[in-house]
């Protein structure tokens, strides 16, 4: 459009538009210089229209510039292992083994409260020294602490105050009595003065009793009362310290001896597996300080409620002590069925430990082993394990598996 208004403004010579058609000497009638910019533009015109024709055939086509759709490949079995040379891996055929079912739970030891034995102090003062520490083995009429407490030294007043009564009552009646037997003093007399002197025996009697309620010896007057193990045994709790105090029945118990000759064992069951547990009957106990050692427990209690959180039950044994058990220590109880069942046994080296898991390689023919999840049981004598799910006796499994399985990964 610009090059069509320049064309038709004046030229310089003063002649018009019109002179423009006008045709050039030697060349064709309507092939002037203005007519190949016409045709130059309308070329250049023709090729712009083609050029957006294609870009919008494009823009509407929106599968032309898309990329290629991903091919997904199926990845193989992880459970099969495939190895070049079986051979090299020896095979071992799972044995038939007798057994019980069994149940494990865990536990803990603590003391036989029917043999723990509370130390107090019924005279009510201040802690003068403590002579025994938690821990500390004691045995009875061992020194434990001494308190001094005024109790004590009213109880020894009152007790001085009734043995004088008594000594004077004593002497009345008997002055009396030689009175009467002389006809000086009437009967009536005579039985007042024997009244007198069976109640100042009476608060004699009743002062020492208090004296000896407070723990103290009335044949040693002294405001300090020594507090003196009870029975033998631990102490397993203490409750004082040297320059506190103690209120006597209202403070808590100074310390507690336990006598450790018999434990218990307290275990979780599941409310699932409470079939397992029958009162009277014997559970191995195995601590988990002494793994190497079992030791046998009675069952003398199951709970008669459940843990409405957990759904166990407390499951209570009674053992004797051989003297390594300790309050507090984790053990592990088996209880053992009455029904005895046929599992698989295989050597211990077949079974892999995976990820929490057991397993192990069953072959499947042309040179390939498929890994098999079990549940494994107890270590039986020659180094085997039996196998309690996952296979069935008779069938063939690889006999070393972390061999097998260090070769998969290389």
């Amino acid at each position: 459009m610009k090059l069509a208004l320049r064309h038709a403004q004046p030229l310089p010579d003063g002649r018009g538009s019109d002179n423009a058609a006008e045709p050039r000497p030697g060349y064709p009638a309507g092939v002037g210089s203005g007519g190949c910019r016409l045709t130059s533009f309308a070329a250049v015109l023709a090729l712009a229209l083609v050029l957006a024709g294609c870009g919008a055939k494009a823009a509407s086509d929106p599968a032309a510039g898309a990329p290629k759709a991903a091919e997904v490949e199926q990845e193989g079995n992880a459970d099969l292992v495939k190895v070049a040379h079986a051979e090299q891996f020896p095979i071992a055929t799972a044995a038939a083994h007798n057994s019980a079912p069994a149940l494990n739970v865990t536990g803990a030891v603590s003391a036989d409260v029917s043999r723990n034995v509370p130390v107090i102090s019924v005279a009510s003062g201040r802690i003068l020294e403590v002579d025994a520490r938690l821990g500390d083995t004691v045995t009875k009429g061992q020194l434990l602490l001494r308190v001094q407490s005024a109790d004590t030294s009213g109880a020894f007043s009152d007790y001085r105050q009734a043995v004088a009564d008594e000594t004077l009552a004593r002497a009345q009646l008997a002055r009396s009595k030689l009175l009467y037997d002389k006809g000086a003093i009437p009967q009536k007399d005579l039985e007042v003065a024997q009244d007198v002197a069976e109640k100042a025996r009476i608060t004699v009697e009743t002062t020492s009793e208090r004296l000896r309620v407070l723990g103290a010896d009335k044949e040693h007057p002294s405001p300090v009362v020594d507090i003196v193990a009870p029975a033998s045994g631990v102490i397993t709790d203490q409750q004082v310290t040297a320059a506190s105090g103690t209120q006597g029945l209202a403070s808590p118990n100074a310390f507690t001896i336990s006598d450790l000759s018999h434990v218990w064992i307290v275990c979780d069951v599941y409310e699932n597996d409470l079939a397992f547990v029958h009162l009277g009957e014997y559970a191995e106990i195995r601590l988990n300080a002494f793994p190497d050692k079992v030791l046998k427990g009675r069952i003398s209690n199951i709970g008669p409620t459940l843990d409405p959180n957990l759904r166990t039950a407390k499951v209570r044994l009674e053992m004797e002590n051989p003297g390594f058990i300790r309050l507090g220590m984790f053990v592990k109880a088996t209880f053992h069925g009455q029904k005895s069942e046929v599992h698989a046994m295989v050597p211990a080296t077949a079974v892999l430990h995976l990820h929490d898991r057991d397993w192990v390689y069953v072959p499947v023919g042309n040179g390939q082993f498929r890994r098999v999840e079990v549940r494994g049981g107890d270590m039986l004598p020659g180094n085997m394990q039996e196998i309690r799910t996952g296979i069935q006796p008779g069938q063939r499994v690889v006999q070393n598996a972390l061999v097998l399985q260090n070769t998969e990964e290389q």
